[in-house]
């Protein structure tokens, strides 16, 4: 079995050891405060029904799930009743509303995958055993009052789930993908700039409300972060209608017979998977895939086409010609000004290429000659090694052939996909 598959495994397992033992516990001694845990779960259950079709970049879906269940396990007081609900019905009552969410979605065949409530088991089991020991105990109350102190002690702790979160999250994107750790928990990070520190800012919010005015501030609490859920799914459409109109481009050297099909979705999904490899994430990334998909657009400039698209084979001078009419016409598409620079610079000796641009020209230079057999494909990078003193950069090439070697683009979650 693959190390990747016990990662993943062991992450799966922990959660469904933990979330029995909840349930377990709390069947055998029955249920406190009922009204607390049906409102909490209601409120779980409702986040993972209202949660986006999320595309698989998108780091929270159902940020009013995982902000109610992150209030239920800093629900210290209700009311300004303490209350007794401890750790593993907090874990229970998580589950259980998780499961019952995400089941309508199952049914339609747009479920999330097990990972998804898998962090969610973890994460808030983190969170409650961080808090509820300490509070019952009377520890909290006792060094830290009621005051500004106490809230911001419910932040900190909120900070640490997130990034336990982030770290669970990063490492079973890295056994599932082979990509680097670091990248991947820099792009987890990030996300919690964004979405997760509103949920983390309404979890502290709804369990400081809950305490004071009782279970009726919920659904008062639960509006403002509805309304940034309805902010986000709008910028993701937004962004899903930019990345759809590349792709289009991307596809109009095909259409008019410039290039072989799918060569510019092959470099993408190739030249995405080796930056990352090269510790590439956000912005960084973004670009790279799309300078990798309208890296041909120049050669619809051209009187007379370039036999096959293959413009690995032309000689220099000609290929530094193309990449310039690419520039030119990426601008007048709109894109950011630096997918232009990727592409016209796509042909220059790579030391004074950026990075972007040297991995878009190995890996395109790489398609252009590999053709369909094992042989050829390994022609191809031997190639691109004999070409590293002036072409191809040598770290970019031994990513490449690294990638490769795991099987490609497999796994790679990249603009290309819409």
């Amino acid at each position: 079995m693959r190390p990747g598959a016990l990662t993943v495994g062991a992450v799966r397992g922990a959660a469904l050891l933990l979330g029995l033992a909840g349930l377990g516990a709390t069947l055998w001694s029955g249920v406190d405060e009922p009204g607390n845990a049906l409102a909490f779960g209601t409120l779980v259950a409702l986040g993972e029904l209202a949660r986006w079709g999320a595309a698989p970049q998108e780091r929270e879906p159902a940020p009013l799930g995982a902000a109610g269940a992150l209030a239920y396990a800093l629900l210290g007081t209700s009311a300004g009743s303490a209350t007794t609900h401890g750790v593993l019905q907090t874990v229970a009552v998580v589950a259980a509303a998780g499961l019952a969410g995400i089941v309508p979605h199952i049914a339609r065949g747009r479920g999330p995958g097990p990972d998804h409530l898998a962090r969610r088991v973890l994460t808030v089991g983190f969170a409650a055993l961080c808090f509820q020991p300490l509070y019952n105990a009377g520890a909290v109350t006792e060094h830290l009052g009621q005051g500004p102190a106490y809230a911001l002690f419910l932040v900190l702790l909120l900070v640490l789930t997130a990034l336990c979160d982030a770290v669970l999250a990063a490492l079973v994107l890295r056994a599932r993908t082979g990509f680097p750790y670091g990248p991947l928990l820099r792009d987890e990070l990030r996300a919690f700039l964004g979405i997760g520190s509103a949920v983390c800012a309404t979890g502290t919010v709804m369990a400081l409300g809950v305490a004071a005015a009782g279970l009726w501030a919920l659904p008062v609490l639960a509006v403002p972060l509805l309304l940034t859920q309805l902010s986000f799914r709008r910028y993701a459409a937004v962004r899903t209608v930019n990345r759809q109109t590349i792709a289009s481009l991307a596809r109009a050297t095909e259409i008019a017979g410039c290039t072989p099909p799918g060569h510019a979705h092959r470099v993408a999904a190739l030249s995405a998977a080796v930056g990352r490899e090269l510790g590439l994430s956000g912005t960084e990334l973004t670009v790279l895939e799309h300078a990798a998909l309208m890296h041909d657009i120049g050669q619809l400039s051209l009187v007379d086409p370039v036999e096959g698209g293959a413009t690995a084979l032309l000689p220099a001078e000609e290929q530094r010609r193309i990449a310039l009419l690419g520039g030119e016409v990426v601008r007048r598409t709109g894109v950011p000004e630096a997918v232009a620079v990727v592409v016209e610079r796509q042909a220059d000796p790579y030391r004074e290429q950026p990075r972007a641009a040297r991995i878009v020209r190995a890996v395109n230079a790489y398609d252009d000659l590999a053709g369909d057999g094992a042989g050829a494909a390994l022609g191809a990078l031997e190639r691109l090694r004999l070409g590293t003193a002036r072409d191809y950069h040598p770290d970019v090439v031994e990513c490449l052939a690294r990638v490769l070697a795991r099987g490609g683009a497999t796994g790679v979650t990249s603009a290309v996909a819409g």
